[in-house]
């Protein structure tokens, strides 16, 4: 299902400067490839905003997030790691979450892309709110301290629920079932994300990499830093300042075309 036998495996572990161990067990490979993948590849959304169709076929995302040193949204990214994990031998379920933060209830859609990997570990290398920075456990309760991030896994009735202790308080970032997900229910998804006139990722650009200490985001001309304390630097860009910041700070060269908001 996820085509990780179409996929340059050399070339993506170059990409992310990761280096297989034979030795490893596959719990400690997974994490690494976890970290491997976050600190190398960022989130971002330019082709969305720029109404570039996005293509979510293996080849496609190699070129894009491999071979042009790209980063994506959580379609994008998720969507490659599965071949990655696929094509090392690992089993794979592509599930479908609603993004909390500080929204809740059924009629926030299922929008967002995470993986189940092995039954064991909710892998998520794509969430551009603060996600985790390695597989955390699937099981009840699991707590994990990622860093100076904390995460907690809840479940209720059926639904899991991811939670990231911040400024003092447990904040849900998403939810899910087990109902699994194909790569074409996530088209399908993309495809309302890159056209619907509501969807959040059109109309201003998104930039976001999580670190062991904080969380940074470019939004448009601001750029943001947030600590898992609760604390919040913000700072005002220029357009040349924000390509000095995106190639130095996110490892990213966008393309160069004319935006509304520079």
């Amino acid at each position: 299902m996820w085509n990780g036998e179409l996929l340059d495996l050399d070339a993506y572990l170059d990409r992310v400067a990761f280096t297989l161990d034979p030795a490893a067990d596959r719990a400690t490979t997974l994490r690494g490839l976890h970290r491997a993948h976050l600190a190398a590849i960022c989130f971002e959304n330019a082709d969305v905003r720029d109404g570039v169709p996005l293509g979510l076929d293996v080849p496609s995302l190699q070129d894009k997030l491999v071979a042009r040193r790209r980063g994506g949204y959580c379609f994008e990214q998720n969507l490659l790691f599965a071949a990655v994990l696929d094509r090392l031998g690992h089993e794979v379920t592509g599930l479908g979450a609603r993004v909390l933060l500080s929204r809740s209830g059924p009629e926030v859609p299922r929008t967002h892309a995470l993986l189940l990997v092995d039954r064991r570990w909710v892998v998520d290398v794509g969430f551009g709110g603060g996600g985790l920075l390695e597989p955390l456990p699937f099981a009840v309760g699991a707590f994990a301290q990622q860093g100076d991030w904390t995460f907690r896994l809840d479940h209720l009735d059926g639904v899991w629920t991811l939670r990231s202790f911040q400024g003092g308080e447990w904040k849900a970032l998403y939810d899910f079932t087990e109902t699994p997900n194909a790569p074409a229910d996530y088209a399908i998804v993309s495809h309302y994300l890159c056209t619907h006139p509501s969807s959040p990722f059109r109309g201003r650009l998104l930039v976001q990499r999580t670190d062991e200490r904080a969380r940074y985001n470019v939004t448009d001309l601001e750029l943001t830093e947030t600590r898992p304390n609760g604390e919040v630097v913000k700072r005002s860009l220029t357009p040349d300042e924000r390509v000095a910041v995106l190639r130095e700070d996110f490892g990213l060269e966008l393309p160069d075309r004319p935006t509304a908001t520079g």
